[in-house]
């Protein structure tokens, strides 16, 4: 994975000119794009930001830390649908931090632009550790094996060669993803609670025009992915992840509940 992060690092490239130098040629040789066309977002509600919140966000942005977003290495392209109805399905921008080698943690952006809304999160484990759950809590994992294998998840920016050896570790994971914004039916605003999502799991089942707008503005190609993993093995999916081919699924709902230890 260091040769992944040292290419996504959003810090490694400005810690030595030498690693700029060497990995912006392999880039453009490798003729993936790094940056996607920028998609029409819908702003959010309020006046827009006064010269003096620029001013105040630029210096804090200058001035502090912030180690876990810089600890943000891997950004990955894809799509998931909700859990409890597949016709519901958007793409998701996933910034990772790989925490151990059996375990990523993922913020999920509606896209790669500065105004993005954040929608989601994501818990990326290894087959190894998905073995050990509960069966319960199987029920909420998905796999990855058909997003890395049929060319739908990218990670835009990586030449050939690395984005292949990370696909190579990530068809073996399962995920748990919950969006906190159902940017599918309200775009201005994050009304309601989380929802469970699900990954796709066969042909046909994705919005066609989902992947080729994506592919167009990235400038790729999701059946050239697919042939580029081809060598990759194809795992068989550990029993208990993708709860929802069985017909039903577990998704949240809201219910109002008595406050326990209410302190006046």
């Amino acid at each position: 994975m260091s040769f992944l992060h040292s290419l996504t690092c959003r810090r490694c490239f400005n810690r030595t000119l030498a690693a700029a130098v060497v990995a912006t040629p392999f880039a453009a040789i490798a003729g993936r794009s790094a940056n996607a066309a920028d998609k029409t977002l819908t702003p959010v509600p309020g006046s827009p930001k006064s010269v003096r919140s620029h001013i105040l966000d630029t210096a804090a942005d200058a001035l502090q830390v912030k180690k876990p977003i810089d600890a943000m290495s891997e950004y990955l392209n894809g799509f998931h649908f909700y859990a409890d109805d597949m016709g519901r399905q958007v793409e998701a921008n996933h910034f990772c931090t790989h925490l151990t080698e059996d375990f990523h943690q993922c913020v999920i952006y509606e896209a790669n632009q500065p105004n993005a809304k954040l929608i989601g999160i994501e818990y990326i484990v290894s087959e190894r550790i998905f073995k050990t759950l509960p069966e319960e809590e199987k029920k909420l994992w998905h796999s990855h094996q058909y997003e890395v294998k049929s060319g739908m998840l990218v990670a835009p920016g990586v030449p050939n060669p690395g984005e292949h050896a990370f696909m190579a570790d990530l068809v073996t994971t399962y995920g748990k993803t919950w969006h906190t914004w159902q940017i599918d039916r309200d775009h201005d605003f994050p009304f309601g609670i989380p929802q469970l999502m699900m990954g796709f799991t066969k042909d046909g089942q994705v919005r066609q025009s989902f992947l080729d707008d994506r592919d167009r503005r990235f400038d790729l190609s999701y059946q050239n992915e697919k042939k580029n993993r081809a060598d990759i093995p194809t795992p068989e999916i550990v029993p208990g992840a993708n709860s929802w081919q069985g017909g039903t699924t577990m998704q949240l709902q809201l219910v109002e509940m008595p406050v326990k230890n209410l302190r006046g």
